[in-house]
């Protein structure tokens, strides 16, 4: 069922073009709860509880966390057009990037601090956009896009639309300014409303609002798929920030705008909720499924060095460094386990040898880079820049 209107309209501009007005949430006509729905909420919030619970069992969940807040990092910022994977990122340090691909690499090390910040920052204050600009002003910071008033809602009006497409032919443009004002006034409130819709179908719909209101010149995107992690655990839906969707739009990048815009054009609030509530269910099972891998390697590499080597401190040192620093070198552990750089070396050996170091530079023979390919491999699905 079409309800025309009822997320807003287009008004026309005196320079020829029709810019949306969005109207309050929540809809008017109430969202249909249809059996649909109700299955899909149900399925959803069963699989992001099972994530939320996952944290407890495992021995280092703020490690997992940081983790999983990096890679979130790269696939917002890959659906952005940065090309950076998640290998480039944790290996930065070591390799020697081009001019490009380090201004790639800058813009997902910016993601993640502004998510922290940002994390951190939601323990002291409420989510406002006073706190919305502050998180986007170091989103955007010595970047592409840092000369486009970072931290400041926009004053001019912008329009989405194909690379090099004008106002006159944008797919879409969003409220003119006074319009965008107004909206975010009342988004602010909305999200601070206590009401009976079910919190993942209330951040679906500002999750939506926001990518229609758009009101920064650059960054909306990024700072959209924030706001749905920043709301849930404001609301204490999760206790930890494990729900990233950025992995899932990424999948399924034209469902994801063609929902949207169905929501602006025709009211169809119903469906892009379904649609969002579909991935909820499917990044609350992947990272329930990572967590369970991670945990499972930990336990069967813990047992691997007990069987071969007893209860060698430096052994399982390393092991428990390498969950946090997945690619090392020499130095690096002798720094870190204090030991000789010999004893280092044929602690790195021994550890090639129980496969749980890869050799990345077999053809070197000093100052190597080795790799904790297996854990790599849990994580780093998806980030892969032949999936952008």
């Amino acid at each position: 069922m079409e309800f025309t209107n009822r997320a807003g309209y287009f008004m026309n501009n005196s320079t020829g073009y029709k810019s949306f007005v969005p109207k309050k949430l929540p809809p008017d006509p109430p969202i249909q709860f249809d059996f649909e729905m109700q299955t899909l909420l149900s399925n959803a919030d069963r699989k992001l509880g099972r994530l939320d619970g996952i944290t407890q069992i495992l021995p280092n969940p703020e490690l997992f966390v940081a983790m999983y807040v990096q890679k979130e990092a790269v696939l917002s910022s890959q659906i952005e057009g940065t090309q950076a994977s998640f290998v480039d990122v944790l290996s930065a340090e070591y390799n020697q990037s081009d001019e490009q691909r380090q201004g790639d690499i800058t813009e997902v090390v910016n993601y993640v601090n502004a998510m922290n910040w940002g994390l951190a920052e939601l323990s002291n204050f409420p989510l406002s956009l006073r706190l919305i600009r502050r998180i986007h002003e170091k989103l955007l910071q010595h970047t592409r896009g840092s000369e486009r008033n970072p931290g400041e809602f926009r004053t001019s009006q912008n329009w989405i639309g194909p690379a090099g497409c004008k106002l006159s032919n944008a797919t879409f443009v969003p409220p003119a300014v006074p319009d965008m004002e107004a909206a975010l006034g009342d988004l602010e409130k909305y999200m601070h409303q206590e009401d009976e819709m079910p919190a993942l179908i209330k951040i679906a719909m500002i999750h939506a609002q926001f990518e229609t209101i758009h009101p920064f010149l650059d960054g909306n995107g990024r700072m959209g798929r924030l706001l749905i992690t920043f709301w849930l655990c404001q609301q204490e839906i999760l206790t930890k920030p494990l729900l990233y969707l950025s992995y899932y739009f990424k999948k399924n990048r034209t469902e994801y705008y063609d929902r949207l815009m169905d929501v602006r054009k025709k009211g169809d609030w119903e469906n892009w909720i379904k649609f969002f509530l579909k991935g909820v269910a499917e990044v609350s099972e992947e990272a329930t499924t990572s967590a369970r891998a991670i945990l499972k390697l930990k336990e069967d590499f813990t047992k691997v060095l007990y069987e071969e080597e007893g209860n060698n401190s430096y052994y399982h040192k390393l092991l428990d460094v390498l969950f946090k620093k997945p690619f090392i070198k020499r130095h690096d552990v002798e720094e870190m386990l204090g030991v000789s750089n010999p004893t280092a070396g044929n602690i790195i050996d021994r550890f090639c040898e129980l496969g749980i170091l890869e050799d990345l530079e077999p053809q070197k023979s000093r100052n190597k880079l080795y790799a904790f390919s297996t854990y790599l491999d849990i994580l780093d699905e998806g980030t892969e820049l032949n999936n952008v």
